[in-house]
């Protein structure tokens, strides 16, 4: 009878953080894809495992922790993870997913990061092995890292995170949104911007620009605009100190700044929303008109 849990204590929780991604990635069905409300998974077990009703009633508890899926998901929502005699670690995880058919996994590759998204190890794994993934489901696995196959020692602390390894034209641009801007804005604004991410077309491979999303001229005569920096290239792109521009509808450059965000950082192929004002005093104009604009990086004479 196989047993999930290297230590029996009454405080279960899920001890790592969920990693989700469009699940087209892996079925190359672009048709499949549809919109709808967030799916709500259940709990799949291997058809041939046994394990003990303990087991299985800490497994169903932890299921229901795991946040709902958007449509067309596939995730790795982390459990635990403990070290293997001789060295090494065995992730247990669950491999969740949103589709409404059954979905297969081949040879995959994992990536294995700390909660500051530092790689500890990396994977190859068969998942043909975890069977068929049953639509709308969460199924448990356990993940085997060897010891050639970390590059620590010890096991992370709570946070870390399975991620799947994708190739770079394989890679979706996601959005990345920082934890103010998460609590600000309502689910259905956080939505609209999955959503248009989605249907931009995405960076050219290592470039960085600019997509205007919002601009308002506030009581103070300041004129904010929110615009989402896109990040093409596969690394984490840190501005620090870069000039923008603001061009009005008529054309016209209403005003030129330099800026200087702290820890504004953008991952890898994601795009980030992020508001920058320009104050009053360095206004060009006095009528002001934003029907239609957008922001560039002038050059630098």
């Amino acid at each position: 009878m196989r047993s999930f849990f290297a230590k029996k204590d009454n405080n279960i929780r899920l001890e790592g953080s969920e990693t989700s991604m469009t699940s087209e990635v892996f079925t190359d069905k672009l048709q499949d894809i549809e919109e709808g409300p967030m799916v709500e998974t259940s709990l799949s077990i291997h058809p041939q495992w046994e394990i003990s009703k303990e087991d299985q009633y800490s497994l169903q508890f932890l299921q229901l922790e795991c946040e709902n899926l958007e449509p067309n998901q596939l995730s790795i929502a982390s459990i635990t993870i403990d070290e293997k005699e001789g060295g090494g670690l065995d992730a247990t995880v669950f491999f969740r997913q949103s589709m409404n058919k059954a979905i297969d996994l081949g040879e995959t590759k994992l990536l294995l990061l700390d909660h500051m998204d530092n790689v500890l190890g990396r994977t190859t794994i068969d998942l043909t092995s975890l069977g068929r993934l049953p639509a709308c489901s969460s199924r448990p696995w356990v993940v085997p890292f060897t010891k050639d196959e970390l590059y620590v020692e010890d096991k992370p602390e709570n946070g870390w995170k399975l991620v799947f390894q994708m190739n770079p034209s394989a890679r979706q641009h996601t959005l990345d949104i920082e934890d103010h801007w998460q609590k600000k804005l309502q689910s259905e604004n956080i939505n609209h911007l999955h959503s248009l991410i989605a249907r931009l077309e995405k960076p050219k491979a290592g470039e960085v620009n600019f997509s205007g999303l919002k601009a308002s001229v506030k009581e103070t005569g300041d004129v904010q605009v929110i615009i989402l920096i896109r990040n093409g290239s596969n690394k984490t792109v840190h501005l620090e100190k870069f000039p923008l521009a603001l061009e009005d509808a008529n054309g016209d450059v209403l005003a030129r700044a330099f800026f200087s965000p702290k820890q504004l950082t953008v991952k890898a192929n994601t795009s980030k929303p992020w508001a920058f004002i320009f104050p009053k005093h360095i206004l060009k104009k006095n009528q002001i008109h934003l029907n239609k604009w957008r922001v560039f990086r002038p050059k630098i004479k």
